[in-house]
């Protein structure tokens, strides 16, 4: 099946180019490599996770510490367990959507990096560097140092069961388990998807200990929680668009089966098939987990509270209730486990597009994984987690995250418009994406009436990023390049690696 030709979003290496010597490097380990074509193209990125590992990728990074932890989001916005159930199941719907938008992009533009190949694609060099400076400032170490940090929060519990756990010893958990995570993506990509599928599998159960325990629960006769569903419940805009907001936050990451396109055995069906069959997985999962917490728990109960799930689980389970505290733990360690082999892939596509250090586009020859590119994103969030203010930033994902996804599905209706005629194995109903559009128009809007100081930080951020793209990459600095190309060989050399050389045609 012909590729589409994505060529006007790449742009000319300049800052970032390989330099002579590492591209000598490169040759002389070209023979070496047991796993190139039969024309000796080089290295590149294997095919190695099917339609099942697909599947956990999305269900395993999606179900991560939110639905344990925070349910209460959406029910204090929402004002009633009634409206908050209707909040979750739309949510679902319109993540749904959007994973049905990006089936089409990811099939028309068969690259991994997500939403940064699309945009760039559709729109040019700069929105998609622009892009990728907020997924690498805010978006992906902010996130991932806050998983980690939950980890290592919940696995300490039980030993802290009246207290909180010091903060030296949540941070040091933390940083050991990216570090483990780091080092289990760099070797092999079998493992990643191992661990990916054994940790889906573990946090389903414990979804399915509470679903089981609010079904006992009501078949007892306590239905008293049930009574007037609807009572007191919010019909404001703006806080209907911040429940939606927490809502979609604890969707966050149906696109990150896009960010391996190039990885995927069959994009063309497993991209399509594994989105159908996850995403109403999830969403039946998160509605009869929050009717057995709306069962059990009062709405007091559950906004008084900072763990839903382990305060259920402390009503429900008594001696077994650090089952819910572990329970969290593993599901953070497997969602975090698929969110650094995801979007160290975003960052590997950006440098490979110049738009980052060539050093991060190359692949180990014994591995063929992106290390360099995954080392760097391990840094990165190892940083974050000593920072006393990380978990500030999360308070401009949302803004930040809805805003880049508009775009994105605005390129889809562009590139309809712009190459009518491209091949598109899949090909959703116009209603979709421009129903998408318009709630993501009204989520952003919204949220700068509710939240002004968060989208103010929130756009400087993105557009400090515009000097940058020009000192970096549109006009070079010589002691850039040259720091550039010094760190390319040193990298090239001391990691095995050499440049990625799949071609797109």
């Amino acid at each position: 099946m012909a590729r589409i030709q994505a060529s006007d979003s790449l742009i000319p290496r300049q800052i970032f180019e390989m330099p002579p010597a590492a591209e000598q490097l490169s040759r002389e380990n070209q023979s070496s490599i047991a796993d190139s074509d039969s024309q000796g193209s080089g290295v590149k990125l294997k095919k190695q996770i099917g339609l099942l590992d697909g599947v956990a990728i999305i269900v395993g990074v999606i179900v991560g510490s939110g639905i344990f932890v925070s349910p209460k989001g959406v029910l204090k916005f929402s004002g009633s367990i009634g409206q908050s159930l209707i909040v979750w199941v739309l949510c679902g719907v319109l993540s749904m959507v959007g994973a049905l938008c990006y089936a089409e992009l990811g099939t028309m533009i068969p690259k991994s990096g997500g939403d940064y190949a699309y945009i760039g694609t559709a729109f040019g060099p700069l929105p998609a560097f622009l892009y990728l400076w907020v997924a690498l400032l805010i978006l992906v170490p902010t996130g991932n140092a806050i998983t980690a940090l939950t980890f290592a929060q919940y696995l300490l519990k039980p030993f802290w069961p009246s207290c909180e756990a010091p903060a030296e010893a949540v941070q040091l958990l933390a940083a050991a388990m990216i570090c483990v995570l780091t080092v289990i993506n760099c070797y092999n990509v079998k493992w990643v998807t191992r661990v990916t599928d054994i940790f889906t599998g573990t946090k389903v159960v414990a979804l399915l200990v509470i679903v089981g325990a609010g079904v006992w629960y009501l078949a007892d006769g306590n239905t008293e929680h049930w009574d007037k569903p609807f009572s007191g419940g919010n019909l404001s805009p703006g806080y209907i668009a911040l429940a939606f907001y927490s809502g979609l936050f604890s969707y966050s990451g149906w696109n990150y089966l896009n960010f391996v396109t190039e990885e995927l055995k069959d994009p063309y069906r497993n991209l399509p098939k594994a989105i159908c069959i996850s995403m109403p997985l999830v969403t039946i999962i998160y509605m009869v987990t929050n009717v057995a917490y709306f069962s059990v728990l009062s709405t007091d109960e559950i906004l008084s509270s900072d763990a839903v799930a382990v305060t259920f689980g402390d009503k429900m389970l008594d001696y077994m209730s650090w089952v819910m505290p572990f329970a969290v733990a593993c599901s953070t360690f497997g969602s975090l486990n698929g969110a650094i082999f995801a979007s160290s892939r975003l960052f590997f596509v950006g440098a490979r597009n110049g738009h980052l250090p060539a050093a991060i586009s190359l692949i180990n020859v014994n591995c063929l994984t992106p290390v360099p590119s995954l080392i760097f994103l391990g840094v990165l969030t190892l940083l974050l987690l000593f920072i006393k203010d990380t978990y500030v930033l999360i308070n401009y994902v949302s803004y930040v995250e809805a805003l880049f996804t508009l775009i994105s599905v605005s390129g889809l209706l562009w590139l309809r418009y712009k190459q009518p005629k491209a091949e598109r194995p899949i090909r959703v109903n116009l209603a979709l994406p421009i129903i998408y559009l318009i709630v993501c128009l009204f989520l952003v809007i919204s949220s700068c009436s509710q939240s002004p100081y968060e989208v103010g930080i929130g756009t400087i951020i993105i557009l400090s990023g515009i000097p940058i793209y020009y000192l970096t990459i549109h006009h070079p600095v010589k002691w850039l390049a040259d720091t550039s190309q010094s760190i390319n060989l040193w990298c090239s050399k001391f990691f095995i690696c050499m440049p990625n050389q799949d071609k797109f045609d």
